[in-house]
């Protein structure tokens, strides 16, 4: 998973910030990505694609990515933003957000001065490389979904006190039956994507 990361080192590019989204396919909450650097001398040997791990092994390795981070950055874009500019541009969004908000272990801004991103280009001036399923593929990037998985999920733990009767906190927002049903039932709250729900809400 290191080979394009050391690659990219070889050739002079000091700072390989990887780039991944979660809560793209969601009816309601938050897209959130993250953009992390990591150490290619010191991995971490269970990292792989955060659909692929259990909620504890996630938690577990949340901890030990960010302890080992050389820079992280974390961006997201709320549902209204959402509906009015699209899923994919929203999603770009936040992983611009993600490289503009990078920091160091001291507080420092961190420029990276190359992007590996899952599957997707940013609107930022720096070099990059899209990478279908690097989640899979790309150390860095399965960091990246790692955190940003983990960070939404507590997100969604606290959308889920604040707006009841959607179990946000068990769906992650996600269109399960329960979710849908309780969107017809309750009528969408301002968490949820008014844009994603026109099929749900016409077939009541």
């Amino acid at each position: 998973m290191l080979e394009i990361e050391k690659e990219l080192m070889e050739i002079g590019y000091k700072t390989v910030a990887c780039i991944d989204e979660v809560g793209r396919g969601c009816l309601a909450g938050d897209v959130v990505a993250c953009a992390i650097v990591m150490p290619l001398d010191n991995i971490i040997p269970e990292v792989k694609d955060s659909k692929k791990l259990s909620y504890k092994k996630r938690e577990e390795l949340y901890n030990k990515i960010l302890d080992k981070a050389i820079a992280v950055g974390l961006g997201q874009v709320d549902p209204n933003t959402i509906d009015q500019i699209n899923i994919k541009e929203a999603t770009r969004l936040a992983m611009r957000k993600a490289v503009e908000n990078m920091v160091d272990k001291d507080g420092k801004k961190i420029i990276p001065d190359y992007l590996l991103i899952d599957a997707e280009n940013v609107p930022i001036e720096i070099p990059q490389r899209s990478i279908v399923k690097g989640d899979e593929k790309i150390y860095g990037i399965a960091c990246a979904s790692i955190v940003a998985k983990v960070y939404r999920d507590r997100m969604c733990q606290e959308w889920g006190k604040k707006f009841k009767g959607y179990k946000i906190e068990k769906n992650k927002g996600y269109g399960t039956r329960e979710h849908r049903e309780a969107i017809i039932n309750l009528g969408p709250s301002p968490l949820h994507r008014k844009s994603f729900l026109k099929k749900i809400l016409n077939d009541r």
